[in-house]
């Protein structure tokens, strides 16, 4: 299934591209953004492009054959280290980032992202390295799982439904293991039953693992505070999240950089202000009734612009 891009034109707009730029595609997926990216930059304008998943860097190694494009293997706690080696370091003129999994990704069954796919419970956006969904709650307390279910998918039967998944697995019948996806959900759902108008009974529960499992919220916070390294002076991020636990994540990493700024400045007395920078939301947009209708995905997302400006530019509103 080919992935359908949420936002695509206004978070590619919203970066104000320069013909000779420097950009980073976050989330390369299956290269809409890179592809739109591209087209607007002139020869001299180059994109860097990562992607936790190797499935899509080898897409995106295959798919875009153009000297101005660089795509690697790489999470976002270690884009930093990339930038550095690459001797960018606060010379990027913008970061674009689509939160969550993709459509493929979904409707791959071995993936194990989908309870409406039965296959293998793996649910690591990178395959080649942590442990696999399936392996973690083998080997977890039921109080861990509780804690992920609680705080990641904000699910209410969450008690129950770890004391389910633990017991389950505990059992001397291996038969009975929870092994794949289908599994999973027919447990979460004897706890959750169907609710007219509600979502599928499953799906905080698959999230909050998914989320576990590859460390979502904590690789979106460091890249956040990571980026005034990395954004040059009146650099942006366009940021598209789809659930309340990443939009809490966002807004506080700008927050937080927005405290230390304002703290470091009247606690100590610089000589060069001009140095200290704080990341600011600049717009945000919810996708129209138009592409909700044609792309029912994109009812939840949220694009948000964020720009690095200088803390002078502040200092009249403190």
């Amino acid at each position: 299934m080919k992935h359908i891009g949420v936002l695509l034109n206004e978070s590619v707009e919203n970066l104000n591209i320069k013909k000779y730029g420097y950009y980073i595609d976050g989330t390369f997926g299956q290269g809409n953004h890179s592809k739109l990216i591209l087209s607007k930059l002139g020869k001299f304008g180059r994109l860097i492009a990562i992607d936790k998943d190797i499935n899509a860097v080898k897409t995106g190694e295959k798919e875009i054959q153009d000297f101005r494009f660089y795509i690697r293997h790489c999470s976002f706690s270690n884009l930093y280290k990339l930038v550095k080696k690459k001797k960018l370091r606060k010379k990027i003129d913008g970061i674009l980032l689509d939160l969550g999994i993709s459509s493929s990704q979904i409707e791959t069954s071995n993936r194990g992202f989908s309870f409406m796919k039965n296959g293998f419970l793996d649910m690591r956006i990178d395959q080649t390295s942590g442990i696999s969904a399936y392996t973690w709650l083998k080997k977890a307390k039921e109080s861990e799982i509780f804690h992920v279910l609680k705080t990641y998918g904000e699910e209410k039967n969450s008690k129950k439904i770890a004391r389910a998944i633990f017991n389950r697995n505990r059992s001397l019948n291996n038969k009975n293991h929870i092994v794949n996806t289908k599994d999973l959900s027919d447990l979460i759902k004897k706890i959750n039953p169907f609710r007219k108008k509600d979502k599928h009974p499953a799906t905080r529960s698959f999230q909050a693992i998914r989320i576990y499992i590859n460390n979502e919220l904590r690789e979106l916070s460091n890249l956040l505070l990571r980026s005034l390294d990395i954004l040059k002076e009146n650099g942006r991020i366009s940021i598209i999240s789809f659930h309340s636990l990443e939009n809490k994540t966002i807004k506080k990493s700008i927050l937080y950089k927005n405290r230390k700024s304002f703290y470091f400045f009247k606690s100590r007395k610089f000589q060069n202000e001009k140095h200290i920078f704080l990341l600011k939301q600049v717009k945000k947009i919810k996708p129209s009734k138009e592409e909700i209708s044609r792309n029912p995905r994109s009812r939840s997302a949220i694009l948000r612009v964020i720009e690095k400006i200088p803390f002078n530019y502040v200092k009249q509103f403190i």
